[in-house]
């Protein structure tokens, strides 16, 4: 009769092409069943290729055939090795040792307003007295050059002890480097996710930042391949994702808070800031109008176990100061200014909690399992 434990010992001495390892010892069969005379195994191999496949089954058959001295069938479920990113950004030997905290504001889908969050949180933080940066990773919808009235604007070239480096574009004492610097404004940005690693790895790494406090990373909606290569070549401190009340905007927000806790990833989670929480018409300043839905990213909060950092009301100055070029934390004695004021320090508050708490964070090393095919 037939067992998986027979099957295993005579596969502990079956090769694999090429291979130096047998295919037991090497961990390429991840499960062995058996009906009667038809075995069922799960194969993992590096060559998906349909003629690689067959040849595996046939030389896999006749061994087994030769060994078991009957008729069997064979049936294998391949499955394909799993391969590290291709990613061009991660190099582990490169740090960034004058950057004391590094800070990725997310989103889970675009138009909640997540850029203009990080402009007026950033200007909130340099208002306090902090050295403060904004890198803008959204490499196909940079806005952060508008957001603060350089969009016309260059880094030119300095030199750093020999080495040629990118000068970030500073406004409102807050260092900038975007994509957007180097594209005309009405040219879309079509790039492979490696050309767009490259890039963002040039404005990290050879760009003279100087001493920061604070770098807020501007990361683009969803949750992909950028996000990745940031945090494989960042050690992020935390995390802010942004969203809206409405029920959409939160299932996509509660995905992006799940890409930070995975356990492969584990970048800890500030808190969920909420924009565009009511309207107040000034002719009736004691009405609040619930536009897009009550206390949605709050809620989203408790259920996560994670901070609510604070609610953004829908004003049109904010809209109107990012539209101008001047986030709207730069006007003074404003609901904008006392509100972003608000939830740059409750950011803060979290962060001191983490850094008090946690480990420094590491740079991450991901790898992905593509599917499975017969």
């Amino acid at each position: 009769m037939l067992t998986k434990k027979i099957i295993s010992d005579i596969l502990s001495s079956f090769y694999l092409d090429g291979e130096k390892i047998d295919i037991i010892s090497k961990g390429s069969v991840k499960n062995i069943v058996i009906f009667d005379k038809e075995i069922v195994i799960d194969l993992e191999v590096v060559n998906p290729t349909l003629k690689s496949k067959n040849l595996i089954k046939e030389n896999l058959h006749n061994y087994l055939k030769e060994h078991l001295n009957n008729e069997i069938s064979l049936k294998i479920n391949f499955q394909i090795a799993s391969k590290p990113i291709e990613n061009k950004i991660y190099n582990p030997q490169k740090k960034i040792t004058n950057i004391s905290n590094i800070i990725a504001v997310s989103s889970g889908k675009g138009g909640v307003g997540k850029s203009t969050i990080t402009s007026n949180l950033a200007v909130s933080l340099s208002k306090m007295g902090f050295n403060v940066g904004i890198l803008d990773a959204d490499i196909y919808g940079p806005s952060i050059p508008l957001m603060f009235d350089v969009q016309n604007e260059k880094p030119l070239a300095v030199n750093i002890e020999g080495k040629s480096k990118m000068k970030p574009i500073e406004n409102y004492g807050v260092k900038i480097l975007s994509i957007g610097f180097f594209t005309k404004n009405d040219e879309a940005v079509i790039w492979r996710g490696p050309m767009a690693s490259k890039a963002l790895n040039q404005m990290i790494f050879d760009a003279d930042w100087g001493k920061l406090d604070f770098l807020l990373i501007d990361l683009p909606p969803g949750t992909g391949d950028i996000h990745l290569s940031i945090m494989q070549s960042l050690p992020i401190s935390g995390a802010v994702v942004v969203s809206t009340p409405q029920t959409v905007a939160l299932s996509d927000a509660r995905k992006g808070v799940s890409m930070f806790k995975k356990e492969n990833i584990n970048v800890p989670v500030l808190g969920i800031i909420e924009n565009m929480s009511f309207f107040v018409p000034k002719e009736l300043p004691e009405n609040k109008y619930y536009i897009f839905g009550k206390d949605g990213a709050k809620n989203l909060a408790t259920d996560l176990e994670i901070p609510f950092l604070g609610e953004i009301p829908l004003i049109q100055s904010v809209r109107e100061a990012g539209d101008y070029g001047r986030p709207a934390s730069m006007q003074e004695n404003t609901i904008s200014e006392n509100t972003f004021n608000k939830i740059s320090k409750n950011m803060l508050s979290e962060l001191l909690k983490r850094n008090k708490e946690l480990p420094e964070t590491e740079i991450i090393k991901i790898t992905t399992m593509s599917g499975c095919s017969n």
